[in-house]
């Protein structure tokens, strides 16, 4: 694509560094980094981004040494973000640091944890991972002697943000302004949504086939996995299983990296903008073409039936549920099982901030709370 540059060798609609919407507190520029690139390393060096070692993607983090948690997963996020990022012009540094951040809020035990912890917060205002990411960028994390939270720039906040209801919209001011206003986000946020579905289709793939809650044979309804898996064992007859997965997988993310940069490409060329100003009153750019996105959705189709619904992983997860609701409930029975300072924080933010302290748990930490309790975890 033959895009004009802006500063720093960008396209033109990249977002610029040099030209933030700037921190919520505002601090005397880096020597020697762009605002994104220290937005990065803040998230990096967070204690949130530390917990994701011992988060949950899809099987519980004791389950297996080689499962993906939530760390290893915005780790494969941001390589395949900065890729795309590279090749369309965009800022790397931005779309690392959302690709890294856009975890930090999950709860312990995946998708199982948050969607307790909303059911425990259903009368406080729910429990939506996407905030609570956004909370822990803007107030949890205590680092700094100035503020509370990190104190991102605008762009790398915006892109954390990937949905939000009205209500909160109306709440967050500028940051919620674009959900009011049917505007888009930075390119860099658009790129980081798709690598995270990238990233999260095909390495659960890997990870539900190494478990052998899938098989090969299995996946060969899937035309995305199939026409990828023939090639390889066509090229290779003699390929062990794992090295076969791993061919198998890689050509996938190739192909749908490819097909996202032609259809984006075609679509930015055909909305031409001139700026970020441009990008976001433009329909969604980043995207997938029609029959890729028929494909993957296909494939997405096929791990919610046979791997996120798999009895074992129910089983798991229905047990995970229930320690949310038994640690939610015990610390709202009995503030004195909370240490000091989230005791403090609930005797002014209530349930909030209990939500605040299970979300930040991880996996190993929220058992061990059940147990310090004395909580019949099963």
């Amino acid at each position: 694509m033959n895009a004009s540059a802006g500063s720093a060798g960008l396209a033109r609609y990249a977002a610029q560094s040099a030209g933030t919407r700037g921190r919520r507190y505002q601090e005397p520029a880096a020597l020697t980094r762009s605002d994104f690139q220290r937005d990065r390393d803040r998230i990096v060096h967070s204690t949130a981004f530390r917990r994701l070692e011992y988060k949950t993607q899809v099987f519980l983090n004791h389950e297996g040494d080689l499962f993906r948690t939530r760390l290893t997963h915005s780790i494969e996020v941001a390589q395949i973000a900065r890729s795309i990022a590279r090749a369309l012009g965009l800022d790397e540094d931005l779309v690392e640091a959302i690709s890294l951040a856009h975890d930090l809020g999950h709860t312990p035990f995946g998708h199982a944890g948050q969607d307790a912890l909303n059911a425990c917060m259903r009368d406080h205002g729910g429990f939506e991972h996407n905030l609570q990411s956004l909370r822990v960028v803007d107030e949890l994390e205590q680092r700094y002697g100035g503020f509370d939270g990190l104190n991102l720039c605008f762009e790398t906040r915006e892109g954390i943000l990937k949905h939000c209801s009205a209500a909160n919209a109306r709440r967050l001011g500028e940051l919620g302004e674009r959900f009011l206003l049917g505007l888009q986000p930075s390119l860099e946020a658009q790129v980081a949504n798709l690598a995270d579905e990238i990233a999260y289709n095909n390495h659960d793939v890997d990870d539900g086939l190494r478990s052998g809650l899938i098989t090969l044979e299995q996946l060969q309804q899937v035309d995305l996995f199939a026409a990828h898996a023939d090639v390889v064992s066509a090229r290779y007859p003699a390929i062990a299983e794992r090295r076969l997965v791993h061919e198998t997988v890689r050509r996938m993310i190739d192909e749908l990296v490819g097909d996202l940069l032609a259809e984006t490409q075609r679509r930015i060329a055909a909305a031409a903008p001139g700026s970020l100003d441009e990008v976001r009153r433009a329909g969604p750019l980043v995207a997938f073409s029609a029959p890729m996105r028929e494909r993957s959705q296909r494939l997405k189709s096929f791990l919610h039936a046979h791997l996120y619904r798999h009895p074992q992983v129910e089983t798991v997860m229905d047990q995970a549920r229930r320690a949310v609701h038994t640690l939610f409930d015990a610390y709202r029975d009995d503030d004195r099982l909370l240490p000091d300072e989230h005791r403090e924080r609930a005797q002014h933010l209530g349930a909030r901030a209990i939500a605040d302290y299970i979300a930040g748990m991880t996996d190993r930490f929220a058992l061990k709370e059940l147990a310090r309790i004395g909580a019949d975890q099963t």
